[in-house]
């Protein structure tokens, strides 16, 4: 059998998985039960293959293998998850948090990757085991981005207050593409040929975020001026299809940030061309039709993370380090929010769950799976792990996916309506409606 076919039945069952979830309890969100399946279902085959029965691991491993998660999500169906992910995003609501979103996309993001890296470098020679510093690093860079897919998979529904659920959202969707450049530069440093210089990062930042939002730009008004040329409903919405399609390719071949082109063509489209480009008929069916792209692929994505287990080989020794780094990503992940929202909170009133959702809200997926298994193997052996420096990383980066999406997923909805209460009292007692 071929990819295609590989990926029909696992489509399948991931719509059948999120089906039954509906039926069973329509409260659990969808992609959180497909993972679930997923990793449930690999685990049997792993003990399988470990008793020697059937060898379906093998097969299972080898599937997975050919898929090519990594050129799949990254080259592949990210353009299509983060422009319908931007066409939602309200454009004044999003000015309102401009500093907050710019903030935490930026200095966070970077402040979360060296902290990640120098404690997890602690912990290990705790223990006695000698990583490069520049490892750690390199799995801080990867881990610290919040992902776009799954917070947009599973807080958007939750229907947090605006302007909190803005900031989660909004960095979201703007820190993937600040990532992917800090992962790219840490990446060329540990197993490049050549050092980089000061110049050479600078360039590959403008290059690929600044390049990125440009192309985003006239990508967003190419395909404004064509859907606002025709009257007829059905064309409109096929031509939002070139945006995550040909212009996602143009971006990867013109090496800037397709990431944050497609986010910014989404929201150009979703906050103008949604009201002056299409037509009424469009307009209602628009949101629909995104949705349901939205869903589908989530649901194909979220089970490919569940079978990833399969393809990562660890030590008991290096379990150690796996589960530590659950907490070590929680701990960095407060504190690089912590430290720009004391200045914030000066300017400006919050909501009192603000921090505890910045940082429980912040899902790892795909993303970071992706960058993981990027990673040539048997570059470094670890002594006393038993391990490559790759399974490492790639281990300690399912860990933290895998808790993220199954346990804070799950768990982020009590702080959501916490959230919603605390901003009722104070509409209640001051008769000002924050939303934060």
């Amino acid at each position: 059998m071929n990819i295609y076919t590989y990926l029909c039945f696992l489509t399948t069952i991931a719509i059948l998985i999120s089906f039954i979830t509906r039926k069973l309890n329509d409260k659990i969100q969808y992609t959180i039960a497909i993972t679930a399946t997923s990793m449930a279902g690999s685990l049997f085959l792993v003990l399988l293959g470990y008793f020697g029965w059937f060898n379906l691991d093998d097969i299972a491993t080898r599937v997975i293998e050919r898929i090519d998660f990594k050129d799949f999500l990254l080259n592949g169906i990210l353009g299509f998850l983060l422009f319908a992910g931007a066409l939602g995003i309200k454009l004044p609501v999003l000015n309102n948090q401009k500093w907050e979103i710019t903030t935490f996309a930026l200095f966070s993001t970077l402040a979360s990757t060296f902290f990640i890296g120098f404690l997890l470098y602690g912990i290990a020679l705790l223990f006695g085991w000698h990583i490069d510093l520049i490892y750690c690093i390199l799995f801080g860079a990867l881990i610290s981005p919040d992902d776009p897919i799954a917070v947009l998979a599973i807080i958007k529904n939750l229907k947090a207050p605006k302007r909190l659920s803005m900031q989660v959202e909004g960095e979201s969707l703007f820190n993937d593409g600040i990532g992917l450049v800090i992962f790219t530069t840490v990446f060329a440093v540990a197993f490049g040929d050549h050092e980089p210089t000061a110049s050479g990062i600078l360039h590959l930042f403008f290059k690929e975020a600044l390049g990125g939002i440009v192309f985003g730009l006239v990508l967003g008004l190419f395909a404004h001026y064509l859907i606002s040329a025709t009257d007829d409903g059905s064309l409109e919405i096929l031509l939002t299809l070139i945006v995550p399609t040909a212009g996602f390719m143009l971006a990867n071949l013109l090496h800037v940030s397709g990431a944050l082109a497609m986010v910014v063509a989404g929201i150009l489209i979703g906050n103008w061309t949604r009201y002056t480009g299409f037509s009424r008929q469009s307009q209602r069916y628009l949101d629909h039709f995104w949705e349901m792209i939205d869903h589908f692929l989530n649901s194909l994505l979220f089970i490919l993370i569940g079978l990833a287990i399969l393809l990562i080989h660890v030590s008991w020794q290096g379990l150690i380090l796996i589960f530590l780094a659950i907490p070590v990503c929680l701990i960095c992940r407060y504190a690089s929010v912590w430290l720009p929202f004391q200045v914030m909170k000066r300017y400006r009133k919050y909501n009192p769950y603000t921090m505890k959702v910045l940082t429980w809200g912040a899902l790892r997926g795909g993303l970071a799976l992706a960058m993981a298994l990027s990673i040539p193997s048997s570059q470094f052996y670890i002594e006393g792990l038993e391990m490559d420096v790759r399974d490492l990383i790639l281990g300690m980066t399912y860990a933290v996916v895998a808790f993220s999406i199954l346990v804070q997923g799950m768990t982020i909805e009590t702080l959501i309506r916490k959230s919603k209460e605390a901003t009722m009292r104070e509409r209640g007692y001051t008769g000002i409606g924050l939303a934060k």
